[in-house]
């Protein structure tokens, strides 16, 4: 038997409301409440669906996100994020690729990132290769 996230699916259905946070691998489909944070296992294939109704109060951190209902807290796809026409994100957004349908609503800053690790390695290298400040030998 296989250890992969492929074809597991965990439900938060409608009425139900999770206080806490939650790491997962495999598909995480939110159709109730969750207030924590959401995160994927690391090295995993993971899929986060928000659907319409469906409300998340937390940071999210996952490879790929199809949002329909509202996210409150920065999203950070290192894949994928799509945006259907009903999602409402209050937060910034982090992500390589994003789609976003007519309609869909962002109350935050839209970041692009190829990897995050890569971005901040390259601004610290950036600020390494700046010129001192101070007097010049001639």
């Amino acid at each position: 038997m296989s250890n992969s996230g492929a074809g597991r699916t965990t439900l938060i259905s409608p009425g139900t409301t999770i206080r806490g946070d939650i790491t997962f691998s495999g598909n995480l489909d939110i159709e109730g409440e969750v207030s924590g944070c959401i995160q994927a296992e690391p090295g995993q294939d993971a899929i986060l669906r928000v659907v319409e109704g469906g409300k998340v109060s937390g940071e999210v951190k996952v490879p790929h996100a199809m949002i329909n209902g509202k996210v409150e807290g920065d999203i950070h796809a290192t894949e994928r994020l799509e945006l259907a026409e009903r999602s409402v994100v209050d937060g910034d957004v982090y992500y390589n690729l994003i789609e976003m349908a007519v309609g869909a609503k962002v109350n935050g800053g839209l970041r692009h990132t190829s990897n995050v690790a890569d971005d901040l390695a390259a601004k610290r290298e950036a600020k390494a290769a700046e010129p001192a400040p101070g007097p010049t030998n001639s």
